[in-house]
């Protein structure tokens, strides 16, 4: 049994706790890594849309400003003065938690309502939330998934899916990221008698900011019996026509069988659903331990997320303002020289390729004013390493062209580009 990568679950055991914080020692000695003690500003604003701006407090207690270009919160929501009020509110009739599970005492006439409006912005039949992104997946997979069935994952989805794939009990395949000849290699040798088939794949992939490509992958499930889930997690209000993700934006509304995402990105808060038929809702609702034995979100979230996908379902939550700062920022980082890989999202990788350089260069924007978050192994390869920039829709034009030529005399002095 393992935990992370390479650290046993022996090693946790009385006694041997000076091995671990060795282990944390090395990693942060052999990649530079200078962690942050606190984030503070994102969500510390009296009105209108969160600040781009935050102040970060090192581990040397030294604080300083810096724009931030590594929050999943790409509409700015978390602030919203309509989601705030509605919060308060919530909190004064409902109290601050909910003290038990959503079978029980944990379902609120809020809790179904934004169930309700969780399931019209998707146009399906019925919505299930969990208490996290993370669950859910985890939930709908070792649910729907047993012994006898096969899974099919593109090799670069969520860590989640693959935690629920294994503890589902499925046979697993992976399939090259992306790579539809490969999908199609995979469902060709699953035998005739394996008739449980699903595939499953992120729409936006949180680490390359690219799209599955969901249309062929319907095309192929149709001609080989399978089922498909998308995780929609990044993609919600921000991919396609009016923000109602991968599907919209490829035309195949209506044709998923399983739509799970989280409440922690644009929506800004926390928690995790699961749209589809009314049958299959009504199972998770029995069926996913996760949501069966976990506490109800509390009513104040809940209360903010209904005005969320209010602003959401009628396209008033800033998506305009979002891809014309996506386009700005991946615009500029390409001018310069930057590798941004196949971003298609709010997600802006910048490819380093070298694990040494990318704690310094991360440190030193750091320093310098700009905040982004870090890849490396094990979620890339470590020759794939990068940063990560996560666009905001509250960023004005003159904070990216200071986030551009900090980024670019960084890249420059690294030898990252020209």
């Amino acid at each position: 049994m393992t935990a992370g990568n390479d650290t046993h679950f022996e090693e946790f055991a009385p006694g041997n706790g000076g091995d671990i914080l060795d282990k944390v020692a090395r990693l942060e000695q052999s990649l530079r890594l200078r962690p942050v003690k606190s984030v503070e500003g994102l969500c510390v604003k009296l009105l209108g849309a969160a600040s781009p701006r935050v102040e970060v407090q090192e581990h040397g207690g030294e604080r300083h400003d810096v724009l931030m270009l590594g929050s999943n919160s790409y509409l700015s929501l978390t602030t919203h003065p309509k989601v705030v009020e509605a919060c308060k509110a919530a909190c004064d009739r409902y109290g601050y938690g909910m003290g038990a599970v959503s079978l029980y005492a944990g379902t609120t006439d809020l809790h179904r309502q934004l169930e309700q409006l969780i399931a019209e912005f998707y146009q399906a039949e019925d919505c299930i939330v969990f208490p996290c992104g993370y669950s859910a997946n985890i939930g709908v997979i070792s649910a729907l998934c047993g012994r006898g069935d096969v899974v099919i994952n593109d090799i670069c989805n969520h860590a989640s899916i693959f935690d629920g794939s294994r503890l589902s009990g499925a046979d697993q395949k992976v399939y090259i990221h992306g790579h539809m000849r490969h999908l199609e290699k995979q469902l060709k040798a699953i035998p005739e008698t394996q008739r449980g088939r699903l595939i499953i794949t992120d729409g936006v992939f949180s680490m390359d900011g690219d799209l599955a490509p969901l249309d062929v992958i319907i095309e192929l499930a149709r001609a080989y019996g399978a089922r498909v889930m998308i995780d929609e997690a990044h993609a919600a209000g921000v991919v396609g026509p009016t923000g109602r993700g991968t599907a919209e934006y490829f035309g195949c509304a209506g044709q998923v069988d399983i739509t799970v995402g989280t409440l922690s990105k644009a929506p800004g808060a926390i928690g995790g659903y699961c749209v589809g038929k009314a049958s299959l809702i009504s199972y998770l609702r029995y069926y996913a331990r996760t949501y069966f034995f976990s506490t109800s979100i509390p009513a104040p979230i809940i209360a903010g997320l209904i005005e969320v996908f209010k602003l959401m379902i009628a396209d008033q939550a800033g998506r305009d303002r979002l891809w014309h700062n996506i386009r700005y920022l991946r615009d500029g980082l390409q001018h310069v020289g930057f590798d941004t890989g196949n971003s298609q999202s709010a997600i802006i990788p910048v490819m380093i390729g070298d694990e040494r350089k990318l704690a310094d260069i991360h440190n030193e924007l750091r320093h310098r004013g700009v905040f982004t978050n870090i890849v490396t192994y094990p979620a890339v390869r470590r020759k794939a390493c990068r940063l990560r920039l996560s666009v905001m829709n509250s960023l004005t034009e003159a904070d990216m062209d200071e986030a551009l030529r900090v980024l670019s005399e960084v890249g420059r002095e690294h030898g990252i580009i020209p």
